[in-house]
């Protein structure tokens, strides 16, 4: 009797684990549909970018709710989502006080939530953040013993963090004009966007992953050989996707920095994955 209600009781707890991988493969499956029909067709639909932004969001969710509860994947969520935000949103209505500076969202950018901020920023900060965060982990698997290890995940999670961004300025303000930046007193700018928009991207990752990072931290130990490549594939099919869209608008300069993002990352990673 005793090894039946066991038996049941590991076939229920197994079901739910069954029922995540199945809907986060189909929403990975659907992701790459999108994201070969983004690549494919000449023109941009405004359509197909968002629901490429939210399959992005949804798998990102659920490849992180493979490892831990989904209350703790939401609430990490929120977090980024709503710091992120609030940022952009601050930036867009105070200008250069920061943390941005001063820049305008287009309509095309998405239906402003309150008034305040498109609803597509709070969604591309959770994804930069979480592919950003899964990328570094993979690349320092080899010093996943040190005690500075979470440090360095942090660390490195800001850096991908402003590479990211370095990549999206050129594809979101020249290539698509998602929003526009307001000129500033600093002469140097990447296109179009101040150094302050770079800073401001790693100091605010920086205070997202302070609150964020308690709630990812795995409370029961796992394998630790176990290496998922989820984030790593969003982080460069992100970049990738930036690069065709620099190549369309003629970027050139756009296109090298994303390209060497893209080698010098999957190298990188690719050590790590192999450690």
């Amino acid at each position: 009797m005793e090894a039946t209600q066991s038996t049941s009781v590991k076939a229920q707890s197994s079901t739910p684990g069954k029922a995540q991988l199945a809907i986060h493969w189909i929403l990975t499956g659907a992701l790459t549909l999108a994201f070969a029909a983004e690549l494919a067709l000449p023109h941009r639909l405004p359509l197909l970018d968002a629901t490429l932004l939210i399959l992005a969001t949804l798998v990102s969710l659920t490849a992180l709710n493979r490892q831990m509860p989904l209350q703790n994947v939401l609430l990490a969520a929120t977090i980024t989502a709503v710091l992120g935000g609030v940022a952009h949103g601050l930036s867009a209505h105070i200008g250069f006080a920061m943390p941005f500076g001063p820049l305008i969202f287009h309509e095309t950018s998405g239906a402003k939530i309150f008034g305040f901020v498109p609803w597509t920023i709070p969604l591309l900060w959770v994804v930069a953040l979480f592919s950003s965060r899964g990328t570094a982990r993979v690349i320092l698997r080899p010093w996943r013993k040190l005690k500075s290890y979470g440090f360095w995940v942090i660390g490195l999670t800001a850096g991908l963090m402003v590479a990211f961004d370095f990549a999206l300025e050129p594809f979101a303000a020249r290539a698509h004009h998602f929003w526009l930046w307001e000129t500033t007193k600093i002469p140097l700018t990447w296109a179009d966007a101040s150094p302050l928009n770079f800073l401001g991207w790693g100091v605010v990752s920086l205070l997202i992953l302070a609150f964020a990072t308690p709630t990812l931290i795995k409370k029961k130990p796992g394998s630790r050989t176990e290496v998922d490549l989820n984030p790593l594939c969003l982080w460069l099919g992100a970049i990738v996707l930036f690069a065709v869209g620099a190549t369309k608008a003629a970027l050139w300069p756009a296109v090298g920095v994303d390209a060497a993002l893209i080698i010098s990352v999957l190298i990188f990673s690719i050590r790590g994955a192999r450690w």
